[in-house]
């Protein structure tokens, strides 16, 4: 696949260009991520520290009021709103690539972990949620007595 064709139109070349490039840099080696992979806005990180489940998302320029997370059964649903501005305080536009407007990620949880006792905290630029496990399922120290 050719990058770029030849055209008398040097402008377009450059953006067709610019288009492929980004379109690479999304899909690397042509490998289909799915809807967890790059391009998803924010990004999300997904692990487990101990026995809780920990989500952590780049979430800058918002803040702590303009952001919802909300469980529905083992599934978290984080949201966002940021308030469109219309133009920069001085001049206009050359480039926008920070996010404005709403977005929403829906995150599955494991069923070992309860959602209902899930705690958030933002925190420059990053939304951190953990959840802990349930408490059935964490270990349990049991006394020995002697007979």
């Amino acid at each position: 696949m050719a990058l770029f064709t030849l055209s008398r139109d040097p402008v377009n070349a450059l953006l067709r260009l610019q288009q492929e490039l980004e379109h690479a840099f999304e899909n690397p080696r042509g490998l289909d991520l799915g809807i967890s992979g790059r391009g998803v806005l924010p990004p999300v990180n997904v692990f487990r520290k101990d026995d809780d489940v920990v989500i952590r998302l780049e979430v800058p320029g918002f803040a702590p009021e303009e952001l919802t997370v909300e469980n529905r059964g083992q599934t978290l649903q984080v949201s966002g709103k940021r308030a469109v501005s219309e133009e920069p305080a001085e001049g206009a536009y050359h480039r926008r690539e920070r996010m404005v407007g709403e977005f929403s990620r829906s995150i599955q949880l494991p069923r070992d972990v309860d959602p209902a006792l899930a705690a958030a905290s933002c925190k420059h630029g990053v939304l951190t949620v953990r959840v802990p496990a349930r408490a059935e399922v964490k270990p349990r120290q049991i006394a020995v007595t002697s007979a």
